[in-house]
């Protein structure tokens, strides 16, 4: 299975040297969006990934923060999984911090209660834990979702689903995919074969109010009104 990948830039530094270095030598294809440079004006990640799968052609594209770093078989680790499991849309790899420990990228789909904890003061004093999967597996399992940080995607589920929803700026159009995804009976598994070092900001998760939370709460916003029955899950 011949693989493409897709780097979205919004802002330009050191990171995306490391980054390429690391895919070019795994992919078939690889397109680079800077979204500053390449268009006339600033688009959100959703937009400017649709723009730069639509440059590819393989059957399987993976697109990639440029803070991430791939292992050298990282690629062809999904690449296999995907090949051996046609029912698979999206398959994302074990993310590490660039220490060596492990992000926990795994996540249940959003409730209400564990939305309202995450994404205000209360995570000071409440736990979100409900949000990720407990255990950490060392082989491949299905997810709800995973972070949208270094994904490999069908290209099949992304024609059926008509790629991320541009209306996403930056947060949210991960667990929108993957929620469409797993309605039209696409699968969504983690294969912790597959490493990949990401040095994630965080940063809704470090402060409380940043332009940065207000993306991310349009985002959760967006994701209620396409899928209000997820109103039900408290």
């Amino acid at each position: 299975m011949t693989v493409a990948a897709v780097v979205v830039v919004h802002e330009e530094g050191p990171e995306l040297a490391r980054c390429l270095a690391s895919l070019e030598p795994q992919v078939d294809e690889l397109v680079v969006i800077r979204n500053l440079v390449d268009n006339d004006l600033p688009l959100g990640f959703a937009a400017n990934a649709n723009r730069g799968i639509a440059r590819t052609t393989a059957p399987l594209v993976v697109v990639a923060n440029p803070d991430t770093e791939a292992a050298p078989d990282a690629v062809a680790q999904l690449a296999s999984f995907a090949s051996d499991h046609p029912r698979c849309g999206i398959a994302g790899p074990a993310l590490l911090n660039p220490d060596g420990s492990l992000q926990r990228s795994r996540r249940h789909f959003p409730t209400v209660s564990g939305t309202i904890v995450r994404r205000t003061p209360l995570r000071r004093v409440a736990s979100a834990e409900g949000h990720f999967y407990a255990d950490e597996p060392t082989e491949p399992v299905e997810a709800d979702w995973m972070l949208g940080a270094f994904l490999a995607l069908r290209r099949e589920m992304l024609d059926e689903l008509g790629g991320f929803d541009e209306g996403f700026r930056l947060y949210g159009e991960d667990i929108d995919l993957a929620y469409r995804a797993a309605r039209a009976g696409w699968e969504r598994w983690y294969v912790p074969a597959a490493r990949v070092t990401h040095a994630h900001a965080a940063v809704t998760d470090r402060r409380i109010l940043t332009r940065h939370t207000l993306w991310h709460w349009r985002g959760i916003a967006r994701f209620v009104r396409k899928h209000p029955e997820r109103l039900r899950a408290l």
